[in-house]
């Protein structure tokens, strides 16, 4: 991770902004740097995980353009080849570098072209503006805001803004920024045609492009870890890795003392693919105390989205105090292309599509938004494979008919996909899904809305509550929660959409809890 920022006019001084820009230190400890611009600032924060010499620090620059980026850019070598024939000359190992040839070669048409995860910033010396650009799912954090004067603002992460602008906005996924026009270029929950490809066939497709996308994403010239909860899709990604690295990696897992779920799964999928795995544990004391600052890092108020943070932001916490790592490769966004426990009510295929369709869209407002936080305010990268763009696109094209759950078992394709490749225990492969925030230990969760119990009377809720337009509180955990996000961003609500719940126009959605539990099939999830 690193973290990046970029002023369209000299409103403030570097001394005025450079206290904004240090509120995600953490996200690039290892080198900062403000360049000065005709008419404004780009500024970074470095974490080296790519081309770890000074020669990677940015910005680049070339022939006045000036670029930061925060992002990693898959198969880059091949394309800075292919700019050296043309001339180009790079100084460093970095995958950024090759971003200003790009544009010179390609102008605004270049981010359409690039598989990858990103939030980059350009200064475009022919027009003396800012372009600014956020990956198509919004894996890479992006905000801005206009400041006093009126000039447009981006930064990293909505705290850099808090302050500098009245109101912030999550810069839009797929989007560009160019010459004052928000442009989209990309929409990979759009479906231009549906696949015909029958389940055997869809099968053998979701096995290649997951495997493709977990390989391109172990390239770093930094230490390697990976985070496994025990269910499928963080199982699934440490075990591809294990046999296209063809060493053993580094697995890590957290949960509750008192009743972790999850731990005794990811020990037998470590065991079983013979990683290094360590093994965190959390207090009900330790939860509590962190809740603040989680709540803090994240910029949400959002009941699933903090819970489902507590015990990654722990465990990544542990592991950039025991270890090495700079790099963690996470399960996210398997639910939302195959499916929830709640989308096995879905009525219809219909319904299970544009579901899946909003929640891809919303990815960044929620899961994504968690693990990049979690991971980056320790120092940490993120990075998807169930995000690979070929892997969404095409998972997002069958037939959904294909992803409803008919056999019984949630996620079907993906778990028949790799069924006769045996990396998996049997148990593992086929487990039911269990939330993450439930499976770190039913406790952390009763724990919190405990807490939340004690801390409001009825009376207090009902009056506190009501000072919130938008998407009131509706429990007191969520009151706790909106008063915390509140002390930490006035007024900026707004950034996040809604609660994430299920689909409350289904039958049998109809519940006042995010939690799986609380769902009538539940059943063997969490045990």
């Amino acid at each position: 991770m690193c973290a990046i920022m970029g002023f369209s006019k000299k409103t403030l001084s570097v001394e005025e902004l450079r206290p904004c820009f240090d509120r995600t230190l953490s996200r690039g400890p290892d080198m900062s740097r403000i360049v000065e611009t005709p008419s404004g600032y780009l500024c970074f924060h470095r974490l080296a995980i790519m081309g770890l010499t000074e020669a990677g620090m940015q910005p680049f620059q070339l022939n006045g353009d000036y670029v930061v980026c925060n992002g990693e850019i898959y198969g880059f070598r091949p394309l800075k080849r292919q700019l050296e024939e043309k001339g180009y000359v790079f100084q460093s190992g970095s995958d950024c570098e090759i971003l200003l040839p790009l544009f010179h070669e390609y102008g605004l048409s270049m981010f359409s072209r690039l598989d990858a995860e990103f939030a980059m910033i350009i200064y475009d010396s022919m027009s003396d503006s800012l372009i600014a650009a956020r990956d198509p799912i919004g894996i890479r954090p992006l905000y801005y805001g206009y400041d006093r004067a009126g000039a447009i603002v981006f930064a990293s992460e909505a705290k850099n803004l808090v302050g500098l602008c009245r109101e912030i906005f999550p810069f839009p996924p797929g989007y560009y920024y160019a010459y004052g026009q928000f442009i989209r270029y990309a929409d990979p929950a759009a479906v231009e045609e549906v696949s015909g490809d029958d389940e055997e066939t869809a099968c053998r497709n979701i096995r290649n492009k997951l495997i493709a996308g977990v390989d391109k994403r172990l390239d770093a010239d930094a230490p390697l870890g990976f985070l496994l909860s025990g269910g499928l899709d963080s199982s699934l990604v440490c075990a591809i890795s294990a046999v296209v690295l063809g060493r053993k990696i580094r697995t890590f897992a957290i949960g509750m003392d008192a009743d972790a779920i999850d731990l005794r799964y990811a020990r037998e999928a470590a065991d079983f693919m013979g990683a290094d795995h360590m093994e965190v544990y959390m207090t009900r004391e330790e939860v509590l105390q962190s809740l603040e600052e989680v709540v803090a890092l994240l910029g949400t108020w959002d009941i699933t989205t903090i819970r489902a943070s507590m015990g990654m932001y722990l465990c990544c916490k542990a592991i950039h105090a025991r270890t090495d790592i700079r790099v963690l490769l996470t399960g996210e966004i398997s639910d939302e292309l195959f499916g929830y426990k709640y989308t096995d009510f879905a009525p219809t295929p219909e319904a299970f599509q544009a579901e899946s369709q909003k929640r891809v869209r919303e990815l960044h407002a929620y899961d994504v938004l968690r693990a990049d936080r979690c991971i980056s305010v320790n120092s940490l990268e993120a990075r998807v494979p169930f995000g690979d763009l070929d892997f969404v696109k095409y998972v997002m094209s069958l037939d959904p008919r294909l992803k409803m759950n008919t056999h019984g078992i949630g996620k079907y394709l993906l778990r028949h996909a790799f069924e006769n490749d045996h990396l998996l225990p049997e148990r593992i492969l086929w487990r039911q899904k269990a939330a993450f925030s439930d499976a770190v230990g039913h406790s952390m969760v009763d724990d919190l809305k405990a807490y939340a119990e004690e801390k409001y009377t009825d009376t207090e809720f009902a009056q506190l509550r009501r000072k919130y337009d938008y998407c009131p509180p509706f429990t007191k955990e969520s009151l706790l929660y909106r008063e915390l996000f509140e002390k930490y961003y006035p007024g900026q609500a707004q950034m996040i959409p809604d609660f994430w719940m299920p689909n409350r126009d289904w039958e049998g959605c109809q519940v006042n809890d995010p939690s799986a539990r609380v769902l009538s099939n539940y059943g063997e999830s969490g045990q």
